[in-house]
């Protein structure tokens, strides 16, 4: 559905493109203009609260109502885009038949998806307009309405890509097919009852895997799944699966994902980032294998004030790449080494998937802040080991070693941007504020610190800035939704606590469930990415993790740092394509290199499983 086939562009693709191209101009400066609003709105309140000592009531529920339109006009922004997160290993790899049969079904399912749900989702708005938001004292249908505004758009989208992509024939047979479906499916009675739990593998197995190989987004792949499972295997209104994909999406802690975003890239922007590596690199550049320590501490700091991996290593690499391939590193081991630093950092605070994991499963958003210092840091010393041993013949003869001066200039000059951070960690745990105000105020503080302090702004980024937030944050979004609506599909089917039988029933207790929950984990990390999985599987095996006399923060660290593993390994995991693409590197350079580096972050892992009080000593 995002992928565009060669061909002869037709009259009606030209027409397609006419409406496309201003639709998607207008919806990426509304989408520019919801990420400014949600700031201005949440800093007002931040400003009210502790400057004045007078809250506003009304700044949550406008900021919430702000951040769902921003949500689902990012989502139709990210369609445009293709930033939908998918799995194209096989479609790339597929000849070009193949692939155009492939396209055609991620097309098709798209199409069919958003056009059955367009009217549960009018229904739903509906059905919650006589609520009212306390704050704002209107209709709770300004918060559901992004929904149905916000589907019907990308069936624009997405109908003028078919035409665009494929010849007119197909392009009508798919929009006729996705309008059978949507007249047709809430027809259909239940008449696949009879299969008991073998419809969980039809459509949550069968369906999901089929659609995820053939690089339809994820977020659609489990829609689509959970939407067919409940119109043609149970009797459960189509409202219920709309309500549970704004229940996903609607949780005030996701209220920092877009902050954080936005945060990320004003830090590359400002030169904050690469203050702080120029600081690492005048303590470290000097000895074997320095820069590439410098490398693992540089990720290790800027993941605590981005949360955005591709914004940390974006911010990274360019600054390190050059001087390092200078001194003798090869572009495969750099590749490398910056994919292993990414699984490294996946617990340092205030990473997404922590702030994801305390939206779906209740744990302390402080307490997993807290938590994920240390389990960063062994594995980082394990990366270190590996570094050691491969720069231990480096000549460095010609290597200017910084004088005392100089790396107290650097670290002056670095100061402001060290100091984010730590103010960052101590405001969440010691519970001064919200991962959403504390985003807020790190996005004002960076900006005054790049216009005042380091006098590098340009503001000629900032619309593109906005519009990139909205596309990631919309794109992370509608995967929370879809991924919630799935997992409460699968708790309804009975589906959990069999999984919760099957788990405690395994030899070897809660060591075993660790490890097996490390392996399904890498496995599930490379395949889905980190967001979706613990969306799903999160509310599942918490309570079963809890039940079994594992603390909810050490399976926390464990099952994240597993995906981390998954993500950035390959051949599937696409943080190490993403870390390939942002340091200009053939992929295939990196994959023998990087085997080192993944088993060092293995060992590491089974360190952070056997031991919890790295996880939880300092709660």
């Amino acid at each position: 559905m995002e992928a565009s086939l060669p061909g002869r562009e037709t009259a009606i693709a030209r027409i397609a493109g006419g409406i496309e191209r201003p639709l998607i101009r207008v919806l990426e400066y509304v989408a520019a203009a919801l990420v400014l609003g949600d700031v201005g709105i949440l800093l007002l309140g931040v400003i009210a609260r502790y400057v004045f000592q007078t809250p506003l009531i009304w700044t949550d529920d406008l900021a919430q109502a702000v951040f769902l339109w921003l949500g689902m006009i990012g989502s139709v922004v990210a369609l445009n885009r293709g930033e939908h997160m998918r799995m194209t290993a096989l479609l790339a790899r597929a000849r070009p038949p193949v692939r155009a049969g492939m396209e055609i079904y991620g097309a098709a399912v798209g199409l069919m998806f958003l056009a059955a749900v367009v009217q549960p989702a009018i229904e739903y708005v509906e059905e919650v307009s006589r609520l009212v938001m306390p704050g704002l004292q209107v209709s709770k249908a300004w918060l559901t309405a992004p929904l149905p505004v916000g589907f019907g758009l990308m069936i624009l989208i997405a109908a003028a890509r078919v035409f665009r992509s494929f010849p007119p024939l197909v392009g009508v047979l798919l929009l006729a097919l996705a309008g059978f479906v949507a007249w047709g499916v809430p027809q259909i009675d239940p008449w696949l009852e009879q299969l008991g739990n073998l419809n969980l593998i039809l459509f949550f197995v069968g369906l999901v895997g089929a659609s995820v190989l053939a690089g339809v987004p994820i977020s659609i792949a489990f829609a689509v799944s959970t939407f067919a499972y409940m119109v043609l295997t149970t009797d459960v209104p189509m409202l219920l699966f709309v309500g549970r994909f704004y229940e996903g999406m609607s949780h005030l802690i996701l209220l920092a994902v877009p902050l954080f975003v936005f945060l990320g890239l004003l830090i590359e922007m400002t030169g904050m980032a690469k203050a702080m590596v120029g600081f690492l690199a005048s303590l470290l550049g000097h000895i074997k294998g320095g820069l590439s320590y410098v490398l693992v501490g540089a990720m290790y700091l800027v993941s605590g004030i981005s949360g955005s991996k591709a914004a940390d290593m974006a911010a990274v690499a360019p600054a390190l790449f050059p001087e390092m391939i200078k001194r003798g590193a090869k572009p495969g081991d750099l590749v490398a080494l910056l994919s292993a630093t990414g699984a490294q950092t996946e617990t340092v605070p205030p990473s997404l998937v922590l702030i994801t994991i305390g939206s779906v499963t209740g744990v302390s958003i402080s307490a997993l802040f807290t938590g994920g210092l240390l389990p960063s840091i062994v594995l980082a010393i394990a990366l270190c080991f590996v570094v050691r041993h491969r720069y231990r013949n480096q000549d460095i003869k010609g290597i200017r070693r910084a004088t005392g001066g100089e790396v107290w200039k650097a670290f002056v000059v670095s100061l402001p941007a060290l100091a984010l951070p730590f103010v960052i960690r101590f405001m969440v745990v010691e519970g001064v504020a919200t991962a959403t105000e504390v985003s807020t105020i790190g996005i004002a503080y960076t900006m005054i610190v790049g216009l005042l302090v380091y006098k590098q702004f340009d503001w000629s980024r900032m619309v593109p800035m906005l519009v990139e937030t909205a596309s990631l944050s919309g794109a992370i979004l509608l995967i929370v939704g879809a991924a919630t609506s799935m997992a409460w599909a699968l708790t309804q089917s009975g589906f959990s606590q069999q999984l919760a039988d099957t788990m405690a029933a395994l030899p070897g207790g809660k060591f075993t469930f660790l490890g097996v929950s490390i392996l399904a984990f890498v496995v599930l990390g490379s395949v889905l990415e980190g967001i979706p999985v613990i969306v799903l599987f999160g509310p599942l095996l918490f309570p079963i993790a809890t039940k079994m006399g594992i603390h909810e923060v050490h399976y926390a660290m464990v099952t994240v740092l597993a995906m981390g593993i998954g993500l950035f390994a390959p051949p599937f995991g696409v943080g190490f394509y993403a870390a390939a693409a942002i340091g200009r590197v053939d992929p295939n350079l990196g994959i023998r290199p990087i085997m080192g580096y993944l088993l060092a972050l293995l060992i590491g892992l089974i360190v952070v499983a056997a031991i919890p009080w790295i996880s939880i000593g300092f709660l």
